[in-house]
Formats: structure tokens, sequence, C-alpha cells
């Protein structure tokens, strides 16, 4: 049997979710907002709606891309429901799924599109237990479908039933002994000559497939399964093989499926998965140029390597990469628009009598805050360039995108981690209740640093690369920048540039001095230096990107906000580098004690906007209104607990698929 969660009228209001046509509002959606018609001051040319454009875009591609997400998660559906158990949680992804799917224009289309497929991250991040949908819908339309139309896309397969959600997918390649080094996995896809087909085996409990979504939940599923082809006994390498893993029935023969312990935050039905002697038809090879087997058992292949070959075969974890990027930054600004709107009408006692004064006004609590939206405006900014250097990128230039998205993605899921936690804390006891949703935002940002490529071993593989790399910015003049530059973006972001080559310099020195015959010690020495070194990259190409927006900014308020913020994320950057650029000359001493007054400017300068700064991440109203500590005059915790309590519990309509 398998479990699906239903909630009565949530597939019936999926044609008011879709994309107007006509310019209106749905008319099943008439509290649903479009973008930037939430406020008075976010019509015109008011800096909200001029951020919100630079953030998100504008015209039919912005709705397109962001307000198909936006729309869907103002649905009720989407509301934090106290008492759902870990069980029903993890079926409500799976109808969460459905009505994603029935939203879109065609499942394929989401699948090839890596702006629709992040912007559903994004999104979906933000709502309680959106984490739950971000892990299935990016395992489903990215990893499954995506990875089956990347092979050979012209010889199409009926996916009519994974498109219309008769079957759900899934990917299989991780083990329990083989995380990050996926290359090595052991789980073996047997050429049999005798049918043509495949004979699909776990060799031992080590080669078990470690985590994905495998139980009867959510309906029948088909895997796509990284197994290392055998012709004849010989090894040639890993591939990709389509393999159906249960039915209405439940698990198909020979398939053993162990549930593993909940993840708090994104309950999801992560499993053990092994195979034992599974027949699979020859049809079920995924192949392409990078790999195809011929019929008397010869594989051919465009990439001279069987690492290169698994590198393609896996290819989708990229776009997931993307995803996870899309999914940190969406949380991010969802938890400083509460931690703002909490901080603007929580009070607390002045030095006067009588006199109460919001958290807001003291400098202690909006210098933090200050500071992490500067982060979130530029881990946003990054998020967009990134995407579409990936979208653009050749086959020449692969390799090096596919390097930018990956220290992207370190860089912002751990600076999203680092934003999150602070938010909690600045909403002090109030952010530690569910339905005010900064908890589940932090244990959530804890997957995306691992999901998709463990984030310190992605760096470690780049910053190998970059160390002898052309270096982006020689330091062209060691004269140090005039006082009054201090507050100027470029001449900010020239120190940044200075900062990294130091680093690589000091990386390159440690390789130089370690011992010739051990390459793992020669690396321990060199890899504190080169990961600072992948660091500051990251920070530089987010600077890039965020003063590419303060050049596009049109109207005058929003392009002053944007550059004093733009200059706040810089001044933060630096700070750690501030000694070395003194030592190597390029600040002057006098600059580094002016720093600190400097910074304590921009923070006065913007604290008045950071109202502003947050109603241009255009969140939907419906959600606002639902989280108690963003409603200055709205209900309490204890009078929500009430409400709620009357309220139907989304996963308690659970229906069996006999």
């Amino acid at each position: 049997m398998a479990l699906v969660a239903t909630e009565p009228g949530v597939r019936a209001a999926v044609e008011g979710i879709r994309r107007p046509t006509d310019g209106c509002p749905p008319h099943d959606m008439r509290a649903v907002e479009t973008f930037s018609a939430a406020r008075p001051e976010a019509t015109g040319t008011s800096p909200v709606r001029q951020l919100s454009r630079l953030l998100f875009g504008h015209g039919g591609e912005r709705d397109r891309i962001h307000g198909t997400w936006r729309r869907l998660i103002s649905h009720p559906t989407f509301r934090h429901r106290p008492g759902r158990s870990a069980a029903e949680q993890e079926a409500l992804a799976y109808t969460w799924l459905r009505l994603v799917n029935d939203t879109v224009d065609g499942a394929e289309s989401l699948a090839a599109d890596p702006d629709l497929l992040a912007s559903l991250h994004e999104w979906a991040a933000i709502v309680d237990g959106g984490g739950s949908l971000c892990t299935v819908a990016g395992i489903h339309y990215n990893l499954f479908l995506g990875s089956i139309l990347d092979h050979d896309p012209d010889a199409r397969r009926d996916l009519s039933e994974f498109t219309a959600m008769r079957r759900i997918g899934t990917f299989l390649c991780t083990e329990l002994d083989h995380g990050n080094d996926s290359f090595n996995i052991e789980t073996t896809a047997e050429l049999d000559r005798d049918s043509g087909g495949f004979v699909l085996h776990t060799p031992h409990a080590g080669a078990q497939k470690f985590m994905p979504n495998t139980s009867t939940t959510g309906g029948p599923k088909t895997a796509v399964v990284a197994a290392r082809l055998l012709v004849d006994g010989q090894d040639q390498g890993v591939f990709l093989f389509l393999t159906p893993l249960s039915d209405e029935q439940g698990l198909l023969p020979g398939i053993q499926v162990r549930r593993l312990p909940r993840r708090p935050a994104a309950p999801v039905d992560h499993c053990l998965t092994s195979f034992h002697h599974v027949r699979l038809p020859r049809e079920a090879l995924l192949e392409a140029d990078h790999g195809r087997l011929g019929h008397d058992g010869t594989l051919t292949s465009a990439l001279g390597s069987r690492r290169k070959r698994f590198l393609r075969s896996i290819g989708r974890v990229t776009v997931g990469k993307l995803c996870m990027s899309g999914a940190a930054v969406g949380a991010s600004r969802a938890a400083l628009a509460i931690a703002v709107r909490y901080g603007q009408h929580r009070h607390v006692t002045g030095p006067k009598p009588g006199q109460r004064l919001a958290l807001n006004v003291h400098r202690s609590h909006h210098s933090r805050l200050l500071t992490s939206l500067a982060s979130a405006y530029a881990m946003t900014f990054l998020h967009r360039s990134v995407l579409s250097r990936w979208n653009h990128h050749t086959a020449e230039d692969r390799s090096e995108a596919e390097r930018l998205v990956a220290i992207a993605k370190g860089w912002i899921t751990w600076q999203a981690r680092a934003i999150l936690v602070e938010c909690r804390e600045r909403c002090g006891a109030q952010g530690l209740f569910a339905v005010n949703g900064l908890v589940g935002y932090a244990q959530y940002a804890e997957g995306t640093v691992t999901a998709e490529g463990d984030n310190l071993v992605i760096w470690s593989k780049a910053a190998a690369e970059l160390l002898f790399s052309h270096q982006d910015d020689a330091v062209a003049a060691t004269t140090p920048p005039a006082c009054g530059e201090l507050t100027d973006p470029h001449v900010l972001r020239a120190l940044l540039a200075r900062a990294q080559a130091i680093w690589q310099a000091r990386a390159r020195t440690a390789l130089r001095r370690g011992p010739v015959n051990d390459p793992v010690a020669r690396w321990n020495a060199a890899s504190p230096a080169a990961l600072r070194m992948v660091s500051v990259h990251a920070a530089l190409q987010a600077a890039d990107a965020f003063i590419d927006a303060v050049h596009r900014a049109a109207e005058p308020r929003a392009r002053h906000l944007l550059r004093r913020l733009c200059t706040l994320f810089l001044l933060d950057q630096l700070g750690q580098h501030t000694g070395d650029l003194l030592a190597e000359s390029h600040l002057t001493p006098d600059q580094v004690r002016q720093l600190p007054t400097v910074t304590d400017s921009v923070f006065a300068d913007l604290a008045p906007h950071m109202t502003t700064l947050v109603d241009a991440f255009d969140l939907p109203g419906q959600f606002l209104d639902a989280i108690p500590i963003a409603n200055g005059a709205g209900i309490d915790l204890a009078d929500y607990a009430d409400l709620a309590d009357d309220a139907p519990v989304a996963g308690e309509h659970v229906q069996e698929i006999v």
C-alpha cells in the first residue's frame, strides 16, 4: 500500500494558482497578491519597487519565474498547522508535489528550466514544511526527470507516468560507504548477454543506497540508479539505470527498502535501498555521447576517462546546487523580513521614565540585522549572476561554470546559516516557536550545506583548481586609496581583490614548501590558505554582482540605499583581512582606525530604511499575516494556539491507494 496525503479543496484551487493570462487576479485566489501590489509604497517609482525589480526582474519573465511560485505558497495549505506528525508531513510533501505539477505548464518544461527550478526552491523553502517539498521536488524534477532528459533527448521515452505523477521519480547515487567519493560506488549492473539486459545488485551492506526517498509514501516510485557497468566482468565505469521500485501493491521483487530516522524541519521518507539481482531491460541504461553500449557489448564514449563519464552522467547535481542556493537565499530573506518586522513593533523600556522604544532603534540590534541584510542582497545578486552564467555556458567553459556554481553554493548556504541563526536570536524566545518559522529555516539550511556536495569538499576541489589559475585581479599598485574613498564600493572591492591575491600567494608558497613525495601532507599545508582564497573569491563574485545591481538602479533613492548596503557588505567582508592589507601596505594605519567609524556611519544611514529593504523582498501578505511575530497588531501566540486547535490538521486526511 502507498500513502498519499490529501487536503480537501487543495487540488481544486490549482487553476486559480496558475499565472493569470488576462492581467486580473485569479477568481479562485482572490486574496492572492500579484507582485508588488500588496503595499501602497510598492507602486510607481518607489524605492521598494525599484529594489524589488533588481532582486526579481520585471515584466512577464519575472512573473513566469517567480510569480508562479509566489502565488502557489499564498494558498492556505502552506500555512503552519500544529500537531502534524512527521509521517503526516512526509505524506503532505507529495500532495504539495502534485500541486506543483498541476501548477506548471508541463513537468518536462520545469525539469529543463534551471531558473524555474531554482525559484521553486527559493519560494517553497520559506513556508512551514517547505524543506520537504524542496527535497522531493528537486529529486523528481531535477535529478530524476532532468537526468533522463539529458540522456539521448532524441531517443524519446514515454515519460507520461512521471509527468502526470502516477509515478514519483527518485535518484540513487550515494551509498553508505561512498558519499562525496561517489565515483567509487559499488552497486553493480552486469550485462546479461543472453537477454541483452542487466542485473542490478548490491554486493554488500556498505553499497546500500543512502538516503533517497524510496519508500511507498507518496505512491509508486521509479529510480534513476547510479551503478557500475560490468561487461564480461570488466568495469566500464558508473552509468545511470532506470529502475522501477514499487507499484500500487508495494515494493517490487528484489528491492529492499529500510527507513532511516526522520530529519527535523524537513521530514522526508529517507531510506536505505538495496537490490538483489534485479533484472532490468536493455533500455534501462541511460545513454548519451559520453557513453553508449553497443549490442555486441562494446562501449563507445566521447570522453576519455571513466571519471569524466561519471561526472557527465550525474551532471544534474550542478542544477541541484543552484536549487540549494535558491532555497538558502529565499529562507534568508524571509527570516530577515520576519526579524525586521518584529524589531519594528517590539518595544522595550527607554532611558527616560515611561519611554518605550522599538528594538530596531538600538544600534546593537539593527547593526546585526543590517549586516545580514547586506549579505542577503549580495547572496541574491550572486545567485542571479551564477544562474545566468550557467544558462549561457558553452562546452568550452562548462568546467569553469560548474566551479562557479559550486563556489557560490558553498558561500551562499554558509552565509544563510549565519543569517538564520542571527535572525532567530534577534527575536529572542519568540523565535523558538515553530509557528514563527525561524527555527525551521535554520534546521533546513543545514541540509543545504550538505546536499548536492558537501560545502567543504566542493570548496577544496575548487581551491585546488583556482590555486594556479590566472589571478583575477593582479595587485596593480601598492599605494593605498585616499581616506575619503573608503565609502566607495569600487575601492573596497579592489581591496578585497588584493586580499584574495594575498591568500592565493600564501597557498602557493605553502604547497611548494610541502614534502615532495607526500601529496596529502603538501595539500594539508596549503589547504587552509587555499580555502580562505576561495572564500574571498566567492565574496568578490558577490561584490561584482552587487555593484552591477547598483549601476542598474534607476530610482535615485533606491540607488543610494543599494550603494550604502553594498558598502556595508564590503566593509563587513574586509573586516577579517585588515591586518593582512595593512601588512602589505594596501591600507594605512589611519584607514584601519577609520573603518569602524565609516561602518557606523553606514549603519546610521541605513537604519531608518530597514522596512523598505525587507519590503522589497515582496513576500506574500498571506505568508506574513500567518506569522505572529511579524504582526504587531495581530494575534499573539496564545490566541494563535487557541485558533489552531480548532483548525483541521492537513495531514490527517490520508487515503490508501490500493
